[in-house]
């Protein structure tokens, strides 16, 4: 535990708060003597927490955007993907708990279970340590990207070529996965938007919808006179 707390730059002073982040109800039902908890009720705090501090980041960073925008670019930082993401560059998967039947179908790499327990982590450090030691695990380990994120996103380049493309009765997007590469901790992912079955442009992305909206704002750049 004193690794992964050194990961998460946090010393739980109620160790048994990160144990139950870490558990599954695998192993609650495999382990009745130990009379532990599995992480469920954690990960349902750490989502509203988890969604509130996003919420704030955005209201405060970006003021001109309207409240359908700061939605969608909340779901997006706070994804099961980005959530994945995250698990999986602090190794969260190791230090699981889970049942046997978990275990052997790949229970410690599924994403829904990672993501569930970085949200979990958060409720942990919170009950433990308040909303101030939440918060700054949030912005260095979830959001640690999310200025470039938002900067990126105040400008919603899938719905605008959306709306572009449909003033053309009969016109068609596509967009297809060109490329990954990189670790897992620090996976690139290219995609292409094809119009009409035609390219229209190419991005990259540390997720997939990311590199989704790369290709669209190439398009709208090729399409700006």
């Amino acid at each position: 535990m004193e690794t992964l707390e050194s990961r998460i730059n946090y010393k739980f002073k109620n160790i048994g708060l990160l144990k139950t982040a870490l558990t599954h109800s695998s192993y609650v039902n495999e382990h009745p003597r130990e009379h532990a908890e599995c992480y469920e009720r954690l990960e349902f705090l750490g989502d509203s927490i988890l969604g509130m501090v996003t919420a704030e980041l955005l209201f405060r960073w970006a003021p001109s955007l309207p409240e359908g925008k700061m939605t969608r670019i909340r779901a997006e930082l706070v994804c099961e993907e980005s959530l994945h993401h995250v698990a999986i560059e602090l190794g969260l998967g190791q230090w699981m708990r889970l049942g046997r039947g978990e275990e052997n179908s790949n229970g410690r790499e599924r994403p829904s279970i990672l993501a569930d327990m970085v949200e979990a982590v958060i409720a942990a450090i919170y009950l433990d340590g308040g909303m101030e030691s939440a918060t700054r695990f949030i912005r260095r380990c979830v959001l640690n990207h999310a200025d470039d994120f938002i900067l990126n996103r105040s400008r919603d380049n899938k719905t605008e070529l959306q709306e572009i493309v449909q003033q053309q009765t009969g016109s068609t997007i596509r967009y297809e996965m060109t490329g990954e590469s990189g670790p897992d901790h620090n996976k690139r992912f290219s995609y292409a938007v094809y119009v009409n079955e035609v390219l229209a442009g190419e991005g990259e992305g540390r997720t997939k919808k990311e590199a989704e909206q790369a290709a669209a704002g190439s398009a709208l750049q090729q399409m700006t006179p």
